[in-house]
């Protein structure tokens, strides 16, 4: 019964994705989100903007940190959402300078060396999201079909054509229109749910705010710090929210940043309380939390909280394809700028993605900390131009990129002995807090050599 009641609701919000998805897409619209000519309005924005970022993977890690470190590992997952408000200064900063993209940006500061070091890190990116979002739904569909072997797997593979297909009818403007009904849906599943959680007889917010964790706190303010490290350059390597940030008017733009940041950032936290509560229970950790729910909770909310996963799922998935095609045929130029060339990109990123999903890989939170390192060879780069106003020299840029791709590096092996002796004996966010200090260090240390002062 659970399994038909979440298998129906996904898909009556598919078909609802297909109706409002648009009947016929230009050129235009299809790479640059406009619909019948126009651009989005800053409602639209807003709820695009944030059902693309608390996608299945964040709502995922945001639980399972609070479940093991309590509230202080909820709050430093959401500490990833002021990326809005350093997003939207960064789009401003870029917008000022007449830059389109950050490709464009780069490009004019740094040539070849710069578009080509940002795009590889965006497609790892884009990969990234489309591998993890599948393997959420495949962990779904594996713990309420138990009977079902392979019940995950062909979920995956149904939910990954079902996003393609209507993904590759519209591009971005699709994306855009489907974002609002996904969003709406979330909201909807999702209030109903964390009501029944805050006035059940056993909640506590005081419990929830004080929870110690199953594991302890201090590796949730570890990752708090960590957070607060990347989150300046987080935001300028993810094209989905870059993406957005050109598309509508300045004003619009501005505003819409903001909604987004405080929206996202309650909902995280509100999510990451069904984690917290279950550790405060003393519930048992099974399968991504996903079995820990089943027994704490009725059925109906157990199906909403499945709900609310797969349509945040559904929602980066179309999003982070509409990129991937911008990507490969605006910035790359490797296919024709049609339809043609933005659909055969889709359908690369997401077989690619798709096959991910067989690594075997699950620990959800490796992605965002490995590409947030990666990501922060940007930081010193942005702080010396838009901050100080200095020209940054090409060897300084590319040496801040080294930087931080052995640190994102460092941390993806730091298990492989020929990693882990130039690692401390720490828990693995003590390690990744040692790996972003010493790639900022590096970066700001290059930039200060490498620079000269712009004439007033």
């Amino acid at each position: 019964m659970t399994s038909l009641a979440i298998t129906g609701l996904l898909a009556a919000i598919i078909v609802v994705s297909f109706l409002v998805a648009p009947r016929r897409a230009g050129v235009d619209g299809f790479f640059s989100g406009q619909y019948q000519g126009r651009a989005p309005g800053l409602l639209v924005l807003v709820l695009s903007q944030v059902t693309t970022w608390i996608f299945a993977r964040s709502l995922m890690n945001a639980a399972i940190l609070g479940y093991y470190y309590g509230f202080p590992g909820t709050l430093a997952y959401a500490a990833y959402y002021l990326s809005f408000l350093t997003g939207g200064y960064i789009v401003e900063q870029l917008r000022l300078r007449d830059a389109g993209s950050v490709q464009n940006w780069l490009g004019a500061l740094f040539g070849g060396a710069g578009t080509q070091s940002y795009n590889l890190v965006i497609a790892l990116r884009l990969l990234s999201e489309v591998f993890a979002n599948l393997l959420v739904v495949g962990l779904i569909f594996t713990a309420v079909m138990p009977e079902i072997p392979g019940a995950g797997t062909t979920a995956i593979i149904i939910v990954a054509l079902l996003g393609l297909a209507y993904s590759a009818w519209g591009g971005l403007s699709a994306a855009l229109r489907t974002d609002v009904v996904q969003m709406v849906a979330f909201l909807a599943v999702f209030a109903v749910a964390l009501l029944f959680l805050v006035t059940s007889p056993e909640f506590s917010l005081t419990a929830i705010v004080t929870s110690e964790g199953a594991s302890g706190t201090r590796p949730g303010w570890v990752l708090l710090a960590v957070a607060f490290l990347q989150v300046f350059s987080y935001p300028a390597h993810d094209p989905v929210m870059m993406d957005r940030g050109f598309i509508a008017d300045r004003t619009v733009t501005h505003r819409a940043f903001f909604h987004a940041f405080w929206l996202s950032t309650l909902c995280i936290i509100g999510f990451g309380f069904f984690g917290i509560h279950a550790a405060n229970l003393g519930a048992a950790y099974e399968g991504q939390l996903l079995g820990t729910w089943a027994q704490m909770f009725p059925d109906w909310i157990f199906i909403l909280l499945m709900v609310s996963l797969l349509v945040s799922a559904l929602s980066t998935l179309d999003s982070a394809l509409s990129s991937a095609a911008r990507l490969v045929v605006v910035e790359l130029g490797w296919a024709s700028r049609s339809l043609a060339g933005g659909r055969i990109a889709m359908v690369v990123f997401m077989v690619l993605g798709g096959a991910l999903t067989l690594w075997g890989n699950a620990t959800l939170f490796d992605a965002v900390a490995v590409s947030g390192t990666a990501s922060m060879f940007l930081t010193p780069v942005m702080v010396a131009t838009f901050v100080f106003g200095w020209q940054v020299k090409r060897w300084a840029y590319l040496t801040s990129f080294a930087a931080a791709m052995l640190g994102a590096f460092a941390y993806f092996a730091r298990s492989w002995e020929s990693v882990a002796w130039a690692l401390p004996e720490a828990h693995k966010y003590e390690q990744l807090l040692v790996i972003c200090i010493a790639v900022l260090v590096v970066g700001f240390c290059a930039v200060a050599l490498g620079h000269r002062r712009v004439a007033a």
